[in-house]
């Protein structure tokens, strides 16, 4: 396990729970401390046979010990435990920490070597700082709401769990970072983490990568309006439920074309060019719709990928963890929940030398550990580096990956000091790459890998293989994101990697993973939303679709592939902790398929186990404001939320009424309490109707659009962005600063994303020890190329 040395004392309760698990699954020892009476998440809802479905996921392989803070020895015990970890993980105001009189910066102030951390919503600072937030909070702030829904008319939420869970990778890999840097200079630090920060810079950022498809077409702009086009990855309705296509390249457009007959009106090879295909979609979408109408979904996924042409079915929520893919490929297992409460589970993100590390053992009863700590303290010397330096340097990778997943899990690491040497082929760049007509450079691109070295080369060739080993041996990881079997075939498997460096570290991510009978399929993320579920959890409220369409609105998120590059880059971060450790290398894989599963891994169970499963009866309403097609949103979560919303309208009938009055009638009658509770915010500004119900305890927020998250009070208090200058993009970028604010590591530098093989003649030098002639020749015989 690659992270067997590490001690983690757990104070977090909620949605913080996932971020410990994690590390737990890569081997940490995670003790989770316990009040008296255990976690009050042990109670949340959805419950199966009175246990919580989302307690029992998020703390299996931890161990708990219950401490009494008004117990004299069990506060000496917290202060030794806490002084012994390596990290504390605490959430809330003031968190578990300030019952013990504490607080996780006081925590790192007193224990030099200690690296702790505060989950809450919105930080610990500036004018939201008091705010609550739910996923449906998180997705309005973030501008993912509005971004998710019909062209007018109400936006539509996405799926509740998905933004809980990737601000949990994301504060994994924000308290991994600062463990490494620990290693490195030998002091701690305190991150003071916010949920709403990472869901903003992570989920799907506004100002990040959009995607192969949009790269080509969008640029940033202060537009306020609603999506233009929900369909890029269109659905067609067949027998027995829907399909998805994901078209990308020319090669996939010919099999398609064939597909459809060979239609002599698209017969022009111009049509493999997204943009020129999308101007004519609607006629192929005619042709389309009647080759599919009459024939089933595993018929036509069957027959499509056969072809060459990316398709999924739409799959069903409720029977996605029974699939053969998952089954078969170890994803998810049948555990005990609790004693005597089977069910099946998913597993967790990683495979590590081919072994699952994931679920080992169920949560813990309360109290269980008899213990303190079983991982044995290291005492290791730090590497010569300075307080306040950037983790990573001296790191080398070599970066194959392609798009957002890949490129974005190198950029994480160039962020923080690693030297990045993204490799290239003339005959295929980088699908980010493709730029709107007359630009340089894609936004897309530049955010995606500035902070890279641009290198040139045909893997393909001889000379190339050669030059890439060299490569391999002079670097610490490589990074990949193709098609599993790709690197094999191009003769670089882990284990011919090893042969080179026995060091390296492999981290590699793809649609399906390494094994399962859908292994070998195609994917993009629109074709992993479909076939895992997500796309089927992404939809308008009965009865409120946009009338002949189908009723899916997933179409423009980039779900999963920023949080994939998260949990790669978790995954690498861990095996290169392992390597300095224990001078071995490591095999990391992430299945974005699987990624997609365990971010919803709640919701997924509960469905599976049916009936027998206490729902929980919180709901979400987008309600609309007062101005043009302007929305809130507001969850209610308790009776007594209900109350507040009611007194805030001054209108008590709200909550009395019958329909309204408990959790299940709330559910049952959610339409029509959106409706009673629209009546009152149509005649509010949306940033009023925030502030009114967050002052009167009830989690809310104003549906942000890319120009108000760029000038989000909260955001620029917190300094999350910074102008990102590119000399090949006339207008500065708003550019995330890192995963979260550090006391001992810098804001992450800005160097403009490469042009192809821009750098290769540098590192052929610096690198390779290559004398220019050699270099030269390489160049001259299409082995390497520059941008020259």
């Amino acid at each position: 396990m690659l992270l067997k040395s590490v001690r983690v004392l757990d104070l977090a309760g909620g949605d913080a729970d996932a971020v410990t698990r994690l590390l737990a699954d890569l081997g940490a020892d995670v003790l989770k401390v316990e009040p008296p009476g255990g976690s009050p998440a042990r109670s949340a809802a959805p419950l199966l046979g009175g246990v919580s479905i989302a307690f029992a996921l998020h703390n299996a392989n931890k161990r708990s010990i219950v401490l009494d803070p008004a117990d004299e020895r069990d506060r000496h015990r917290f202060e030794e435990l806490a002084g012994s970890a390596d990290i504390v993980v605490d959430s809330g105001h003031p968190g578990l920490a300030g019952d013990f009189g504490t607080s996780c910066a006081e925590l790192a102030d007193r224990f030099s070597q200690l690296v702790t951390m505060s989950v809450t919503d919105f930080g610990t600072s500036g004018p939201r700082c008091a705010w609550q937030a739910t996923d449906a909070v998180l997705y309005a702030l973030s501008g993912a709401l509005s971004r998710s829904g019909p062209t007018t008319g109400t936006p539509v939420l996405p799926p509740d769990g998905i933004a809980s869970a990737t601000a949990a990778v994301q504060a994994a890999w924000a308290v991994l970072v600062a463990y490494y840097n620990r290693l490195r200079c030998g002091t701690g630090d305190y991150i003071d983490f916010s949920r709403f920060d990472a869901v903003v810079t992570v989920l799907d950022p506004i100002f990040g990568a959009h995607g192969q498809v949009a790269a080509a077409q969008r640029a940033s702009s202060r537009w306020r309006g609603r999506p233009r086009n929900q369909d890029a990855y269109p659905i067609y309705a067949c027998r027995d439920g829907y399909v998805r296509l994901c078209v990308m390249s020319p090669r996939q457009w010919r099999a398609l074309w064939s597909w459809l007959g060979e239609p002599a009106e698209y017969a022009d090879p111009k049509f493999g060019v997204i943009g020129e295909r999308f101007a004519v979609w609607p006629q192929i979408s005619a042709l389309i719709r009647a080759l599919f109408a009459e024939q089933d979904m595993i018929d036509l996924v069957a027959a499509g990928q056969s072809r060459g042409v990316p398709i999924a079915a739409v799959g069903d929520p409720a029977q996605v963890l029974t699939e053969e893919h998952f089954v078969a490929a170890q994803a998810v297992t049948r555990a005990e929940l609790a004693p005597g409460l089977p069910a099946v589970i998913p597993t967790g993100y990683y495979v590590v030398d081919d072994q699952r590390a994931g679920y080992r053992t169920s949560a813990p009863m309360v109290g269980a550990a008899d213990t303190g700590w079983l991982a044995e303290a290291l005492t290791e010397q730090p590497l010569a580096g300075a307080v306040g330096a950037r983790p990573f340097e001296g790191l080398r990778i070599v970066d194959l990956g392609v798009i957002v997943a890949g490129g974005e899990a190198s950029r994480l690491f160039g962020d923080l000091g690693a030297q990045i040497i993204k490799v290239e082929s003339a005959a295929y760049p980088d699908g980010l790459r493709q730029a709107r007509p007359g630009a340089a450079m894609s936004e897309s691109f530049a955010w995606t890998h500035r902070n890279n070295s641009g290198f040139g080369l045909d893997l393909r060739s001889p000379a190339g293989k050669e030059v890439f080993a060299g490569l391999v041996g002079a670097a610490d990881a490589v990074f990949a994101n193709f098609k599993p079997g790709t690197l094999a075939a191009l003769g670089f498997s882990y284990d011919a990697l090893r042969e080179i460096n026995p060091r390296i570290v492999l981290a590699e991510s793809s649609a399906f993973g390494e094994s399962g009978p859908w292994s070998d399929r195609m994917g993009y993320g629109p074709l992993v939303r479909a076939t895992t579920g997500v796309t089927a959890l992404w939809t308008a409220p009965e009865n409120t679709a946009e009338p002949g369409r189908h009723p899916f609105y997933d179409a423009t998120t980039v779900f999963p592939d920023h949080v994939v590059a998260r949990v790669a880059a978790l995954g690498a971060l861990a095996a290169l902790i392992a390597s300095r450790r224990f001078a071995v290398g490591s095999h990391v894989h992430v299945s974005q398929a699987e990624t997609a599963v365990n971010q919803l891994d709640t919701s997924y169970v509960a469905r599976a186990a049916g009936p027998s499963v206490q729902p929980d009866t919180a709901v979400d309403l987008v309600c609309p404001c007062s101005g043009e097609d302007e929305w809130c949103v507001i969850s209610i979560r308790t009776d007594t939320e209900m109350h507040s919303v009611a007194a805030a309208f001054g209108d008590e009938g709200l909550a009395s009424d019958p329909r309204f009055a408990t959790g299940a009638g709330r559910v049952a009658h959610r339409c029509e309490l959106e409706a009673a509770v629209g009546r009152h915010t149509v005649g509010h500004a949306p940033s009023q109707l925030g502030e009114l119900l967050q002052g009167g305890g009830v989690a809310a927020a104003p549906m942000n659009r890319p120009p108000d998250v760029a000038d989000d009070p909260q955001l620029a208090h917190r300094g999350v962005f910074a102008a990102m200058t590119h000399p090949l993009i006339e207008h500065p970028l708003p550019a995330e600063t890192g995963p979260a604010p550090f006391r001992n590591i810098p804001a992450a530098p800005q160097r403009p994303a490469p042009l192809p093989g821009q750098d290769t003649r540098d590192i052929c030098r610096t690198v390779l020890r290559l004398e220019d002639a050699q270099t030269d020749r390489l160049i001259a015989d299409g082995v390497l190329f520059t941008s020259d």
